[in-house]
């Protein structure tokens, strides 16, 4: 396992291992090579921000996509987001009842966002509905992990060559 995000080793029982692993398998194998290239650099290039923002006043770009809870906005990074209660996750949600690898979203090089359940002992729920395979996130979708809710938002479109179906109209 190449990704210390997507380990398997907090679950105990094979079932559960197991329904974990074929899970991180088909999110991996949807991320497809350009996301996944675009993740490995992110992480890469966040450690050295990190590592510039604790000795200047340097302050992190602007995020396109985040999930903003009652308490907090979580920024979304290209490639790989797991959100779950381990500290180690991208997106860490104390909460007992969130599964500790629960769900991941996926932000594809082509600025499409899909979420993912990790074989999540509760389940994961867009806009209150169970999702059991991975599922596209439009602005506004309402996620909810057990009692948590997270409204995912977007910045507004790039422009004409954002094609999302709609046209631009130019007066």
């Amino acid at each position: 396992m190449s990704d210390p995000r997507l380990c398997s080793v907090h679950l105990e029982a094979l079932p559960r291992r197991q329904e974990y692993r074929r899970a991180r398998e088909l999110l991996l194998g949807n991320c497809g090579e350009h996301t996944l290239a675009l993740d490995g650099r992110h992480l890469v290039e966040a450690a050295s921000l990190r590592d510039r923002i604790a000795n200047s006043a340097v302050t992190p770009p602007t995020q396109k996509f985040w999930l903003q809870d009652r308490d907090s906005a979580h920024a979304l990074k290209p490639g790989l987001n797991t959100i779950g209660r381990m500290p180690d996750n991208d997106i860490a949600i104390l909460d007992g009842s969130v599964s500790r690898r629960h769900c991941a979203i996926v932000v594809h090089s082509s600025h499409v966002c899909e979420v993912h359940d990790t074989a999540s002992k509760n389940g994961t729920f867009v806009n209150g509905q169970r999702i059991t395979a991975p599922t596209q996130l439009n602005p506004g979708d309402e996620l909810r992990l057990c009692d948590r809710r997270l409204v995912f938002l977007a910045d507004e479109p790039d422009g004409p060559d954002r094609d999302d179906g709609h046209q631009t109209i130019v007066e």
